[in-house]
């Protein structure tokens, strides 16, 4: 049985998400968690944050079962696009600059190995 967590609209670009997402990618749960808890980007606090949440949702369907002993794997990761705040940012000459402010969704599947 698999299980899914979703954290929707973090205000951080996709493609900063995206290179700590393909880190943990098919790694098992406990290394994964080790490895965000000390990467120095700001963006793995709240992988970390949902990769438990989705190990606590992988132990609520398979009652009886811990997830340190099942070895459990990040399955899949991935990391999509979300709404974009524009902003304008005053420029010479009376112009104006456009800002994008992004944001992204990331969804992450965790099964056991067998």
């Amino acid at each position: 049985m698999e299980a899914v967590a979703k954290l929707k609209n973090y205000p951080t670009g996709p493609r900063k998400m995206r290179l700590i997402a393909d880190v943990v990618r098919g790694m098992e749960v406990d290394k994964a968690l080790s490895i965000l808890e000390f990467h120095p980007q700001h963006n793995a606090i709240p992988l970390a944050k949902l990769l438990k949440s989705a190990i606590s949702n992988w132990e609520q369907k398979n009652e009886g079962t811990s997830a340190a002993d099942s070895g459990l794997i990040v399955k899949t990761i991935f990391v999509d696009g979300a709404s974009v705040i524009k902003r304008m940012r005053p420029a010479p000459q009376g112009r104006g600059y456009k800002i994008r402010k992004r944001s992204n969704h990331v969804t992450i599947i965790v099964d056991s190995k067998k």
